[in-house]
């Protein structure tokens, strides 16, 4: 599942490619026939994301967007290709350059949602969703409230869109290794002053990645470049790199599932 950063980069795209035009939508597998036609021709304001969700605002109605495990968006520009498979949504648009440029495109295929929402409809969404890293003045405070008051392992609260949004399974591992802390312990075992440590980290890291559109958590000191990019088994501490020694101690990574998704640690690194 693409994790936040990703979301960050979409809505700027999107935003950069279509707001202040009318859009052209239209939903060649039909699933989202109507909405498509709500939405058809009318002038797109922008596109912004809260965690693992895109908002795509057309005045008053909102089209949100959760990618979940296998939705993803394909993009180009002039003239778009016949639709292959289930595209659920296509956009097209004259582009940046009016009329006379080349056009953009860009198909939804196999999101977990695609809908019109009204404005308290999204309130309520984002309402249930925890501070995103990503988002200026966003307060990590609020999610340590949760973090603080909850027995649950921290490893598993990282992963409640809940408590935190946009943080996944490669965000979680690396910022619970970068910060020795076992993914087992409760959460309320995790103090103010760790968790403002750890939040800010999270904002530089997921900024990087904004960056870079791509997942390096590893300092400098414990990578290595190939044509002056961090080479791909370089790019992270621990996670899936089970069995492998730690960059650190040289102990085997260890993996276990955990709240669905494999959660990787160093046992010593990371001891309870």
């Amino acid at each position: 599942m693409p994790e936040g950063h990703t979301l960050y980069r979409l809505a700027r795209d999107q935003s950069l490619a279509f707001a202040g035009r009318p859009v052209h939508v239209t939903s060649p597998q039909g699933r989202f026939a109507a909405g498509a036609a709500l939405l058809d021709g009318r002038v797109l304001d922008e596109v912004t994301s809260w965690g693992k969700h895109l908002f795509a605002c057309f005045g008053a109605d909102t089209l949100h967007v959760h990618l979940g495990l296998y939705g993803s968006y394909t993009s180009g520009t002039g003239t778009p290709p016949p639709p292959r498979g289930a595209v659920r949504m296509r956009w097209e648009g004259d582009g940046p350059g009016g009329p006379d440029g080349l056009g953009v495109w860009t198909d939804l295929r196999g999101p977990t949602a695609c809908e019109v929402l009204t404005t308290p409809e999204v309130e309520r969404l984002v309402a249930r969703l925890g501070p995103d890293p990503l988002r200026p003045r966003s307060d990590g405070t609020l999610a340590h409230r949760r973090i603080a008051g909850s027995r649950t392992a921290i490893g598993a609260l990282l992963m409640d869109q809940s408590v935190l949004a946009g943080v996944g399974n490669v965000y979680r591992a690396e910022i619970l290794f970068r910060h020795g802390v076992s993914p087992f312990r409760p959460g309320r075992e995790v103090d103010a002053e760790l968790w403002d440590r750890m939040w800010r980290d999270l904002v530089v890291l997921m900024r990087a990645g904004v960056r870079m559109g791509r997942i390096v958590t590893t300092r400098p000191e414990h990578r290595t470049r190939r044509g002056g990019a961090v080479r791909r088994e370089d790019a992270h501490y621990v996670y899936r790199r089970t069995g492998l020694p730690c960059r650190i101690c040289g102990t085997a990574v260890r993996t276990e599932v955990m709240a669905g998704r494999n959660v990787y640690w160093c046992p010593v690194c990371q001891s309870a």
